[in-house]
């Protein structure tokens, strides 16, 4: 059943006694809220309205997750904050003999807000009060960028990948350790032997070629038996899911020599598994120079009141642009606002973004962001003027040529245009220019050609360069969720890592509002109480 806490402050209240935290602090305005920051009612439907014993309120637990995240503590500390910390003490109302609770109470908490839906409650709650003090417009302008965070799992070499691998799939097949072995064949008591009974890496010289590719003989065989052994259990969807795992960590590392003996592959393969513990992790890049493993994460925030008003983990490969127009998705259904304007770096000017905004949902966005500047802009692309509608092309020395109709990768009809290559040799720009060893210099257009070549020239004007230089602030915000532990990851698991960056960001969100309320002469409390009483369909008045 659901609990709920009592609107009576307890004789022995942090809030009633004498101490040091000041009221302007974040644990201070936090505290003044009291219930009415989390109400019980809220989360009521995650509960048996009628039996079972009564939980630890909602409004205690939200509060308690939302500190834990603002602190970057464990369950462990956030469970002896209550108990010790006058600041977490006056955040959340509880007296000062308060006994805290279980740590795993939190696992179980958190685990009931999934389960249910709800690991937005939060991020969204606050997001709507922003909303409700009109902090947060109809229309809005988004600064979005992303940054690397690290997976809660082990990086694993190939070696370690396959036999965590085999282990795992025989788990997965219902194999124990120290399990009866009647009835086995002697390669399947072999295998459950070796992979669950002993389960440590080879005891082989690592240092020595021949015994590493020895070793490597062994596990690829015992790969595909634990494969062909998994074919008996396909009905398993996570048996299929594991063979599945497995099949892709041997065929992205190994491959056969000229005698097909295998051998550890040369480079890294796209989208390659980097661990058997946290199977979504991946090998991410920032810069040429700059690797990581996990995630990345896209942070978006109104430009106006500086509020996240969107945050998710992306793949770590890729370009960002990729998840811009999701993220427009998500800020319009989740906000309630219509994105009118977007500010992003260069990894979210694409043709496709740029074409795909000016004609988003019934309504246009205006994407500022940059193009790469080229190498050598005398010989690019762009120093040509391309006529699409008479499919004509002059390169910056006058020569022209007709542009012949074909389709891109995509299928999409583009203009490709040949330079005649002896009127080319003539120019004194021949050796930076042509590449082709018979025809003269080529230019193709792209699908969104008109779109690029606009985007070029607004990006040389005073106007565009003011509206940029706004891009910076949402890596100041950035940087604020990295100091409250963004970038370490605690969970594994989509749902629970979004739960965790959705809850870091509300923290982040809350501290705002707070400062945003004593800039504009807000009253928070106010704020949230007439949140709820629009909820529960009454007038304020």
């Amino acid at each position: 059943m659901l609990g709920r806490r009592s609107p009576q402050l307890d004789m022995f209240s942090a809030q009633r006694m004498p101490h040091q935290v000041a009221p302007d602090s974040f644990y201070g305005q936090m505290g003044s809220l009291g219930r009415r920051l989390f109400p019980d009612e809220d989360l009521g439907d995650m509960y048996s309205p009628d039996n079972g014993r009564r939980s630890l309120p909602p409004s205690l637990m939200n509060g308690v997750l939302l500190l834990q995240f603002f602190d970057d503590v464990s369950d462990g500390e956030a469970v002896e904050r209550t108990k010790y910390d006058l600041r977490w003490k006056v955040a959340l109302n509880l007296p000062l003999d308060f006994g805290g609770f279980h740590p795993t109470s939190l696992t179980k908490y958190r685990n009931r807000l999934i389960e249910h839906g709800k690991e937005r409650y939060a991020f969204d709650r606050l997001v709507e009060a922003g909303r409700e003090a009109g902090l947060i417009s109809d229309k809005v302008t988004l600064l979005t960028d992303s940054t690397n965070v690290d997976g809660a799992g082990a990086v694993q070499d190939t070696y370690t990948l396959l036999r965590k691998g085999v282990r795992r799939l025989l788990k997965e097949m219902g194999f124990q350790p120290s399990g009866h072995r009647r009835g086995m064949s002697e390669q399947t008591r072999r295998l459950v032997e070796t992979y669950l009974d002993q389960d440590r890496k080879a005891e082989i010289d690592w240092s020595d070629p021949e015994a590493r590719a020895e070793h490597l003989k062994t596990l690829v065989r015992d790969v595909e038996a634990a494969l062909d052994l998994a074919v008996e259990h396909a009905d398993d969807p996570d048996v299929r899911v594991f063979g599945w795992l497995l099949t892709k960590i041997l065929g992205d590392d190994v491959v056969k020599d000229e005698d097909g003996d295998p051998q550890i592959g040369e480079g890294t393969a796209r989208d390659r598994i980097i661990s058997v513990t946290d199977p979504e992790m991946r090998h991410g890049r920032k810069s040429a120079s700059r690797r990581f493993d996990g995630f990345k994460n896209s942070v978006s925030t109104d430009l106006e009141s500086e509020l996240i008003l969107d945050i998710k983990d992306v793949p770590a490969p890729g370009s960002d642009g990729a998840h811009l127009m999701p993220m427009i998705g998500r800020v319009e259904t989740h906000v309630g606002v219509t994105v009118e304007r977007v500010i992003g770096d260069g990894a979210f000017g694409s043709g496709d973004n740029r074409a795909a905004c000016a004609d988003y949902a019934g309504h246009s966005v205006d994407l500022v962001s940059p193009i790469r500047r080229p190498h050598d802009p005398e010989i690019h692309k762009s120093a040509f003027e391309i006529d699409l509608e008479h499919e004509r092309a002059t390169c910056p020395q006058g020569q022209t040529a007709t542009g012949k109709r074909r389709k891109d990768r995509e299928g999409e009809e583009v203009l490709r245009f040949v330079f005649d290559r002896s009127i080319c040799e003539e120019c004194p720009l021949f050796d930076r220019c042509v590449r082709s060893k018979r025809a003269g210099r080529s230019v193709t257009t792209h699908r969104h050609e008109t779109l690029l070549r606009e985007a070029r020239q607004r990006q040389e004007t005073d106007a565009f360069k003011e509206l940029y230089r706004l891009r910076g602030r949402v890596e100041g915000k950035i940087a604020e969720l990295v100091y409250h532990g963004l970038r370490n990851t605690r969970y594994i698991g989509e749902k629970k890592r979004q739960l965790q960056r959705l809850w870091t960001a509300a923290a982040v969100n809350l501290k705002r509002l707070f400062t945003l309320a004593e800039a504009q002469k807000l009253d928070v409390a106010a704020i949230f109480g007439a949140l709820d009483t629009r909820h529960a369909g009454l007038s304020p008045g």
